[in-house]
């Protein structure tokens, strides 16, 4: 456009101040200060429109602010005001990286096989590469999730402390977690209900509706939940104690989930890993009241593979030696767990269940009952294949449906998962992440600075 200040300057003129919006080099500004300045001096003997005196110096200092607040506009016209995480956090991680480049992961490579192969070398760079963009959408999905995982384990890990009603902290770490995860249906929410395990319990312990149990100072606690988008899950769990006696049993269990993924990787036998674990966890000790235990391997639990809208994908990664001798593959995803106890180092089901999963596999089943055909509409509607609890039914609106569920729970349409323990006056830990294995490397997605 046009400036009305424009009429009677020169050419040169007019070319300095579009070299100027055009945001030309240093080089031309310099000599379009000092070709300026010389017709500035043809111009002194003019008289002012309005009889001031010529003022030759501030004429040109203001040449040169309008160079550097031109080039300064520009930059500024590129940056967009970035949206920022709230505390306590609210806004949708989805929001803050509008252009879907959420963090990575740990990038971590492949170690060479037995026979002194790298997995990375069974194709050529161009061809590793293209695998690895045919799967961005799923890598991105993986990365928002573990950056919701990540943003409420850090706000909620500092809220756990004794005396707080664990029916209460899950109702506010899910509530924060659907929050950033900007729940929408089956497209994205929570992967399955919030583990809270206490001691000798292990593992998919969640307090129903009037369980009052609350978090005392020589407790050990397992928080253990997941996010998914798209179906694409993250899987991640860690100890929270407050006794200092417990640090050697869950530093053991730490260095063991660490094995684990150093050890994890493509054309790796499952049971080579579990080998790995095994002589790491089982060889710590600790001391509890003047008795010195063993940590041992809990040799019935396991990691597993994952899948779209699927927990357990059908591979188990175990933690003691003699597993299976089925390999990983390219782009498996997967829950590395470990889990050590004080006790046998078995596990077996105990107390009120509260974890129920639809069998992913199962068909069609004839319902006679009412209620249980209302309910189950009512889970295939809301939560699919994924994990559920009570307390989501109850969220939902639903009520007296114990007989309904465990109608679907006896005809196989629905498979109860209820605590799993280990001996009296025991304890147990728990560490766990997922693991992307890319055609190039293997991707920790949900590594954080935490853990």
């Amino acid at each position: 456009m046009t400036n009305c200040g424009d009429q009677g300057r020169s050419i040169t003129e007019l070319g300095n101040d579009f070299q100027t919006k055009m945001g030309l080099t240093d080089e031309l500004e310099t000599v379009n200060v000092s070709v300026s300045t010389s017709h500035r001096k043809k111009r002194r003997n003019k008289p002012k429109k309005d009889g001031g005196a010529d003022k030759p110096n501030s004429a040109e200092k203001a040449e040169v602010p309008q160079l550097q607040s031109a080039s300064e506009k520009k930059r500024k016209s590129k940056k967009r005001p970035s949206l920022k995480q709230t505390d306590p956090p609210t806004v949708p991680i989805c929001h803050l990286y509008p252009n879907k480049d959420f963090p990575l992961g740990e990038i971590m490579e492949y170690t060479s096989l037995t026979d002194g192969r790298m997995a990375a070398n069974r194709m050529t760079l161009q061809e590793l590469r293209l695998h690895d963009e045919a799967r961005l959408e799923i890598y991105q999905d993986l990365r928002q999730a573990a950056e919701v995982h990540r943003t409420v384990r850090q706000y909620m890990r500092p809220l756990l402390k004794p005396g707080v009603r664990l029916f209460d902290f899950c109702e506010q770490l899910e509530a924060t977690s659907r929050q950033l995860i900007n729940e929408n249906g089956l497209r994205a929410g929570l992967a399955f209900p919030t583990g809270v395990s206490l001691n000798n319990c292990a593992a998919h312990y969640s307090p129903n509706a009037g369980d009052n149990t609350v978090l005392q100072y020589d407790d050990v606690c397992k928080v253990d939940f997941g996010v998914h988008v798209n179906g694409n899950l993250v899987d991640c769990a860690f100890t929270v104690y407050f006794n200092p006696r417990y640090d050697r049993l869950v530093e053991a269990v730490r260095d063991a989930t660490n094995t684990g993924i150093k050890e994890a990787g493509i054309d790796v036998r499952l049971c080579d890993v579990g080998e790995a674990i095994q002589e790491v966890m089982e060889s710590y000790e600790v001391e509890l009241n003047g008795q010195t235990y063993q940590v041992k391997s809990i040799r019935n639990l396991n990691g597993h593979s994952v899948g779209p809208y699927q927990i357990h994908a059908g591979k188990s990664v175990p933690i003691v030696r003699g597993g299976e001798q089925t390999r990983m593959e390219e782009n498996e995803i997967y829950a590395i767990e470990t889990f050590g106890s004080t006790g046998k180092g078995v596990v077996h089901d105990d107390m009120e269940c509260s974890h129920y999963m639809k069998d992913f596999e199962v068909g069609h089943v004839p319902l006679r009952q009412t209620r249980a055909k209302q309910l189950l509409a009512t889970i295939d509607k809301h939560f699919g294949t994924l994990a559920f609890c009570r307390r989501w039914l109850d969220r939902l609106g639903e009520t007296k449906y114990l007989m309904g569920l465990k109608n679907l729970v006896d005809v196989g349409v629905i498979k109860a998962y209820p605590p799993l323990v280990d001996t009296r006056n025991s304890y147990t830990a728990q560490w766990e992440h997922t693991v992307i294995l890319r055609p190039t490397c293997k991707e920790v997605v949900t590594r954080g600075d935490d853990y």
